[in-house]
């Protein structure tokens, strides 16, 4: 069998401005998309070029499984300690919870500042170096790829976040253990959504694709349950709530799940369509089951919902 070679693209072969050609390209949906696997987010472009001040931010993204703002400032350079300020300063300006720096090489100084940041705020902050290059193979087409150089170390975080507020009960230590399991299943057998960073907490969130919707999958140890909700939030929780229902409530029962719930919730801010299954989270000896029943109907969620949200 005959291989080939891999050789490295100078980036302003490709990209010869950051500001007119790289960030209007990364800000497409399937580039953001790319960016979002390498760093384990499901981002959605909020704006390119947000202003901060006299300043202006490269791209400001949303995290759809938290809604948290997600900065992006590109720099088809050597990383320098201008940028280094930028970004402290314009993720201060939009209340950013991550910080995403992407550059063609990070110097080992500038990798050790965000190894710090990232050891020193607390779980709910991330800092991502990110190095950008593009490569071909003989004739082939170039190729963008995403090399993450430094992230946060999220087990040190939720460990210090946890020191911080008490010692951890015995349910949050399963919670984490049991979350931090289905993540690694969901790895290892390449389901295509993405799991959130384990946490300490009775759930976890996955994105659909739209901000103020998302899954929410969530145990029980009271009632020995497990749940996959649709959650609508926002401002106009209660008529988007009204209009889904009204769309799927019947034909979901034979594309998602017959027993499916559709709770309106007037007295919360929250509506949902839930699923529920009977399942003890903590009994170890079922939880491969649990986990394959999580995969097989998130999918079935994502596939039948994602589109009708979407058209919303």
């Amino acid at each position: 069998m005959k291989l080939g070679k891999i050789r490295k693209i100078d980036l302003r072969n490709v990209w010869a401005s950051e500001s007119s050609d790289f960030t209007p390209w990364l800000a497409k949906e399937e580039n953001i998309a790319m960016l979002g696997d390498a760093i384990g987010m499901d981002l959605e472009v909020e704006s390119q070029e947000k202003s901060v001040g006299p300043f202006r931010a490269d791209i400001l993204a949303k995290d759809l499984a938290t809604n948290h703002y997600v900065l992006i400032e590109n720099q088809l350079e050597l990383t320098n300690h201008n940028h280094l300020g930028q970004i402290m300063t314009y993720a201060a300006g939009l209340d950013a919870f991550s910080i995403v720096w992407i550059a063609k090489a990070f110097t080992e100084e500038h990798r050790a500042a965000l190894d710090w940041l990232n050891r020193i705020t607390d779980e709910n902050i991330n800092f991502f170096g990110i190095e950008v290059e593009v490569i071909q193979i003989g004739d082939s087409l170039p190729a963008p790829q995403f090399n993450v150089v430094a992230k946060p170390n999220d087990w040190t975080k939720s460990v210090k976040s946890s020191a911080s507020s008490g010692e951890l009960t015995e349910t949050k230590v399963k919670q984490q253990e049991y979350w931090t399991e289905f993540r690694d299943y969901v790895l290892k057998i390449g389901s295509p959504f993405k799991v959130q960073k384990p946490a300490p907490q009775h759930w976890t969130i996955i994105a659909m694709g739209r901000s103020f919707f998302q899954l929410s999958l969530t145990v029980n140890s009271v009632n020995h349950t497990i749940c996959i909700n649709l959650e609508i939030s926002g401002e106009n929780a209660k008529a988007n709530f009204d209009i889904l229902k009204g769309q799927c409530e019947e034909e979901s029962k034979s594309k998602v799940a017959e027993d499916l719930e559709w709770l309106r919730l007037d007295e919360k801010k929250v509506s949902m369509a839930k699923l529920t299954k009977e399942f003890d989270f903590m009994d170890k000896s079922s939880r491969e089951e649990q986990f394959a029943w999580f995969v097989e109907n998130v999918q079935k969620f994502i596939k039948y919902f994602k589109p009708k949200i979407k058209s919303i």
